[in-house]
């Protein structure tokens, strides 16, 4: 089910509904043997409240909009990929902590508003590169993700599951309710950015300049609420999230038309993205996000041609629309040069705005001789190095980078500060998927956007 041919289908937003996609080729979805029970918990799905409101997301598209314009930068960060088991208060907030973290750094460094969007409460699914595994001979359906079936090697486990979206929903809700609770009751509070402090992070090498910063955050609060007579209120940020739109009838069964705003939207989440094995121009995934109001991204690599790109801006955002539209490029530190110029150019050819985000990680990913997928740091920061170079050149702008990251003292990437080398991987690798930035790393990051991406001395 839902892996229909496609037929011709005009673009006019009237033909749109969220089952829309259902007539197109919809790749990367998982094949369920009971057609009445996902119907079923579709339906339940649609009637329990969203999980984001609609003042929410066109807050954030008015914010992206923004970094359009280089008056903002956006920090998008999380897990490569979410499971259920890891829904607990400490998991959440050590993703809160660092993203926080870094954003301060950023605001510091760059001197303008960061938009913090986690890739959380909801990252749970993954697309595979096979529909089966074999292991000694033995086939069974590819582990897409806990929204989709369970990791064990075994029939029962591997088989999709509908019931496992009601979950997936409850844990993006636990998930929604507890980091909105904290930003409320301020634990994001300027004033008090030890509150954010990891277990970890004094035995950090960069642990001295971060707290250098802090204090002279502090130090700059307290100069100003001294002049003013009046306490700065900056006890809440704003924080939004996002995921991968992968699977449709988990999108599609919170998809709702609000009669006041006279828009579809996806409440699943704020800011959904197109990875690249979805991004086909007929395909279903494309039909599903051209009817949403949300903002949406891309994943952009070196396969995409300047004209698929250019006919995914006309689907997408035919009207042009501020802070709709963000192409989140993905080329790897060897080829960013050879690609990124012609696509900001095809874009340029469009006349559409975009908002442009570097994710250094995808592209740098490697495997070594133990079987462990990586990524080197060096390569990681040569990317956006590049990045930012490429479009200062060419007159763009550069709005933000989104990472893999962890608030976990994981050894999963080579390099940074503390000089990881492949020989640490096993010390502490515990990524399902893709290998994750450390706090250490992703700190580093963030120093060096807002250092100009220099290097340490």
């Amino acid at each position: 089910m839902y892996s229909r041919a496609p037929m011709t289908q005009t673009n006019n937003p009237t033909t749109w509904h969220p089952a829309s996609w259902q007539t197109r080729e919809a790749s990367q979805q998982p094949l369920y043997k009971d057609s009445a029970r996902l119907e079923e918990t579709i339906a339940q799905l649609g009637k329990l409240p969203p999980l984001v409101t609609s003042w929410e997301v066109e807050a954030l598209k008015s914010q992206l909009a923004a970094a359009q314009r280089g008056e903002a930068f956006l920090l998008q960060g999380g897990d490569c990929a979410e499971n259920f088991d890891e829904c607990s208060s400490d998991n959440i907030v050590q993703k809160l902590k660092i993203l926080l973290q870094m954003s301060l750094v950023l605001v510091v460094g760059l001197k303008k508003p960061v938009i913090r969007v986690g890739r959380m409460a909801g990252q749970y699914v993954k697309p595979r590169s096979a529909d089966e595994e074999i292991r000694d001979g033995k086939a069974l359906p590819s582990y897409r993700g806990d929204l989709v079936n369970r990791l064990p090697f075994t029939a029962e486990d591997r088989e999709p599951d509908p019931a496992l979206m009601l979950r997936g929903y409850e844990r993006a809700a636990l998930t929604l309710n507890f980091v909105r609770s904290l930003i409320d009751g301020g634990f994001a509070d300027l004033h008090h950015p030890e509150n954010w402090d990891l277990d970890f992070v004094g035995k950090s090498p960069m642990s001295a300049e971060y707290h250098k910063l802090v204090q002279s955050v502090s130090d700059s609060l307290e100069f100003f609420e001294s002049v003013a007579g009046d306490a700065l209120h900056t006890h809440r940020v704003e924080f939004y999230t996002s995921h991968e739109g992968l699977h449709l009838p988990y999108e599609q069964a919170q998809t709702r038309f609000l009669p006041h705003r006279e828009r579809w939207y996806n409440l699943t989440t704020h800011f959904p993205w197109i990875g690249m094995r979805t991004a086909d121009l007929d395909g279903a995934h494309v039909e599903f996000f051209r009817g949403i109001s949300n903002p949406i991204g891309i994943k952009i690599g070196t396969g995409a041609s300047n004209e698929q790109l250019q006919g995914l801006i006309h689907l997408l955002n035919p009207c042009n629309e501020p802070g709709r539209l963000a192409l989140i490029t993905r080329f790897g530190a060897k080829h960013v040069d050879e690609h990124l110029p012609r696509m900001i150019q095809a874009v340029r050819g469009t006349g559409s705005q975009v908002l442009w985000i570097c994710d250094p990680m995808h592209g740098n990913t490697e495997t070594t001789a133990k079987g462990y997928k990586t990524r080197r740091f060096d390569n990681i920061v040569a990317e956006l190095q590049a990045a930012f170079r490429i479009h200062d050149e060419a007159g763009s702008y550069l709005g933000g980078v989104h990472l893999e990251l962890t608030g976990e003292n994981v050894t999963e990437c080579i390099g940074g500060a503390r000089g990881l080398k492949e020989s640490d991987l096993a010390r502490a690798y515990k990524s399902q998927v893709d290998p994750r930035l450390n706090y250490e790393q992703a700190m580093e990051v963030a120093m060096r956007i807002a250092g100009q991406l220099n290097s340490p001395e």
